[in-house]
C-alpha cells in the first residue's frame, strides 16, 4: 500500500437498528484517526442506499436488522457497488451467521465487544485487500473449514501451476498468518508477499483468504488444524 493510502482517512457508513448501539459506534469511530464517518442507517434497504448516494470506502454492517437484514445488504452492496467493502460487526459470532456474511461478500468480520483499534485494523486492513478477521473469528472459520472440507492426498504435480514459493504461501494463509506474518516466516518484504498472492489467487481463480483455505484443504496443500 503506498504512502498516500496509508494516509488517506477512510469514509466509513455504519448500519445498526438499535440507535444507542448505531450512536455509540460513531461516536467511536470519531475518536479514531483516519477513519471518517460519513452516514449511518437504521436497517439494510437504508445501508445499501446510503451507499449508492456516499461511496463510502466500508461498511460497518450489523447482521440482525429489519425488513433488510446484514446478510442481503451485503450481498447488494458487494454485487451493485464493488468500491465499498463490507465489515460485519455483530453481537453474535455465530458460525451460520458468520459464513453467510462470508459468502455475501464481507471481507471483515468483528464482534460488537471489540475496541476502537481492533475495529481500526479491520478497516484498514480490508482497505489494503486483506481479510479484517478477528484472531476468534479466524480461528473459528479455519475449524469449520476443516470439518466441512476434509483434506485430500496431496497431489503429485502442482495444482493450476503454482510454483514452491506460491505453495508455500498458500499453506502459510491456511495456517491464518497475516502478510506481514507471512513476510517475517519466509524472510521476504511484504510487498514480495503481496505479489506471490496475486499470482497464485490469478492461476487458482480465488477472490480472497477464505477461498485460498477451502483450497488448500481441497487440494491437500494444508491439514486442518487440531482440535
Amino acid at each position: 500500500m503506498s504512502e498516500d493510502e496509508q494516509t488517506r482517512t477512510a469514509r466509513v457508513v455504519v448500519a445498526d437498528d438499535q440507535t444507542v448501539v448505531r450512536e455509540g459506534i460513531v461516536m467511536l469511530l470519531g475518536l479514531l484517526p483516519g477513519i471518517e464517518v460519513v452516514g449511518a442507517a437504521g436497517d439494510g434497504d437504508e445501508a445499501v442506499k446510503l451507499v449508492a448516494e456516499l461511496a463510502p470506502d466500508v461498511v460497518l454492517m450489523d447482521l440482525r436488522m429489519p425488513r433488510c437484514d446484514g446478510v442481503e445488504a451485503t450481498r447488494r452492496i458487494r454485487a451493485e457497488y464493488p468500491g465499498t467493502q463490507v465489515v460485519v460487526l455483530t453481537t453474535f459470532a455465530d458460525d451460520d451467521s458468520l459464513f453467510a456474511a462470508l459468502r455475501a461478500g464481507a471481507r471483515g468480520y468483528l464482534t460488537k465487544d471489540a475496541g476502537g483499534d481492533e475495529i481500526a485494523r479491520a478497516v484498514t486492513s480490508v482497505l489494503s485487500g486483506d481479510a479484517g478477521l478477528s484472531p476468534g473469528i479466524q480461528r473459528r472459520l479455519l475449524e469449520r473449514l476443516s470439518e466441512s472440507e476434509p483434506p485430500r492426498a496431496a497431489p503429485d504435480e502442482p495444482p493450476d501451476g503454482l510454483t514452491a514459493r506460491e505453495q508455500e504461501v498458500l499453506v502459510l494463509i491456511a495456517e491464518g498468518l497475516s502478510n506481514a506474518e507471512i513476510a517475517r516466516r519466509l524472510h521476504v518484504s511484504v510487498a514480495t508477499v503481496k505479489t506471490h498472492i496475486n499470482n497464485l489467487f490469478a492461476k487458482a481463480g480465488l477472490k480472497d483468504r477464505a477461498q485460498a483455505v477451502r483450497y488448500a484443504y481441497a487440494k491437500g496443500l494444508a491439514r486442518p488444524p487440531v482440535r
